[in-house]
């Protein structure tokens, strides 16, 4: 070979050799991009995440804080005119209850009126039946026979005694003997006129009559029912005296009324008084203060009194609910307007009695004083504004400072 071949050869290679790194530069750069890409699409997935996560998280801390908040139920109080009157709750009772026993032992042989029954003074209610109290007066007529025989028989011969000692034919201490059995005869007499007296007043009792004029509420006994007159039995028994019947007189009634001790002048002998019941929503019935205590008790701190109420038509029946309305005097009116709220807006906690109310967004405990209860609402007559909003059914853990959200706001009625 020669030279120029030679060096023909080595160029070729050397050509060779230099070409080679230009055709795997652009697989480099083409690798290079792609990891870069790929870590740039991880960063934003890595990113995307994280962000959604703090997203999550810093909502759930929202709604947590949402939710801790408590929604309430307010109520607006509302303003009660000043009082001219009180309003009491009360029971009607019959002006004459009584129950009616038994004064004579025997067996009940006929009854004539039942509950109910309207009957007149001295009508007869019943008879019983008394043959042993029969036998008795019998033989306590018997027995005065023998005595007034026996006396008279002492008369005549204590008479005869005393003309014959005029003569001196006997002696004084034999006329002072038969004045004396004629004394003693005489005295069994008188006893046994008394207790022929007494058996035909227990006889009388056989026949049972109404006492006063009124109304049967009552019976509780049948036809040949045991009548037991008295309360002791034999051998130390007691034996169980039940009412034959029970009378009640509904021509006037009688409510009595605790009045409480502020509102005591209200409570007047011979003052009017207004009655309204449940059973007649739109009328009222007018009754009169007949008396009172005239003490206060010391339990209560009320005036006990005594409300009377015609009732000649027998509208009203005994044991009636009643609402007793009296008027306040003047001198005893509220000045200024009291405030009410349901009863179901109260905490009764061991520091006294207390309200929640919403200022800002925080619950807040304010003491009150109530005045009067009307069942469902109360007055306030100290602690709380007009402008106050009222927590409806507050919770036993309710505290100061808790933040707690209005829900609705609501007015409230009398």
């Amino acid at each position: 070979m020669s030279n120029n071949e030679t060096d023909l050869n080595q160029a070729s290679q050397n050509s060779s050799v230099q070409r080679a790194p230009i055709e795997k530069q652009p697989l480099s750069r083409s690798l290079f991009v792609g990891l870069g890409g790929a870590a740039l699409l991880l960063g934003v997935v890595i990113y995307s995440g994280i962000h959604h996560r703090a997203m999550a998280a810093n909502n759930l801390g929202v709604v947590t804080e949402r939710t801790a908040i408590a929604t309430v139920s307010v109520v607006a109080p509302k303003s009660g005119a000043a009082l001219e009157e009180i309003v009491l709750p009360g029971t009607t009772q019959a002006f004459i209850d009584t129950p009616i026993f038994a004064r004579t032992n025997g067996y009940l042989k006929q009854w004539y009126f039942d509950i109910g029954a309207h009957v007149k003074q001295g009508q007869l209610l019943a008879v019983i039946e008394t043959p042993e109290l029969d036998q008795q007066l019998d033989q306590a007529k018997a027995n005065l026979k023998t005595a007034q025989a026996n006396e008279k028989l002492a008369e005549i011969t204590a008479t005869r005694w005393q003309n014959l000692l005029k003569t001196d034919s006997v002696s004084h201490q034999e006329t002072d003997q038969a004045v004396q059995d004629l004394s003693a005869r005489q005295a069994t007499v008188d006893s046994m006129i008394a207790d022929v007296q007494r058996l035909q007043q227990l006889r009388s009792y056989e026949r049972v009559y109404a006492p006063f004029s009124g109304v049967i509420t009552a019976r509780n006994t049948d036809i040949g029912a045991l009548i037991n007159a008295g309360a002791g039995g034999a051998q130390g028994l007691t034996v169980v005296q039940l009412e034959l019947f029970h009378m009640a007189a509904l021509n006037r009634l009688r409510i009595f009324v605790a009045v409480p001790e502020v509102d005591s002048a209200a409570a007047q002998n011979g003052g009017k008084a207004t009655l309204t019941l449940d059973e007649f929503p739109r009328e009222t019935f007018q009754g009169t203060i007949v008396r009172n205590s005239d003490a206060i008790d010391l339990n209560s701190r009320t005036l006990n009194v005594e409300v009377d109420i015609d009732n000649r038509d027998g509208r009203i029946k005994p044991g009636a609910y009643v609402f007793v309305h009296l008027k306040l005097p003047d001198s005893s009116k509220k000045a200024t307007s009291s405030l009410i709220i349901p009863a179901n807006t109260l905490l009764f906690r061991s520091e006294g009695l207390r309200v929640g109310v919403v200022r800002g967004d925080q619950a807040e405990l304010v003491p009150i004083t109530i005045g009067r209860d009307y069942g469902s609402t109360v007055e306030v007559i100290n602690g709380l504004k007009p402008t106050d909003q009222v927590i409806v059914n507050p919770s036993d853990s309710l505290t100061a400072g808790t933040p707690v959200r209005m829900a609705a706001q609501t007015g409230v009625s009398k």
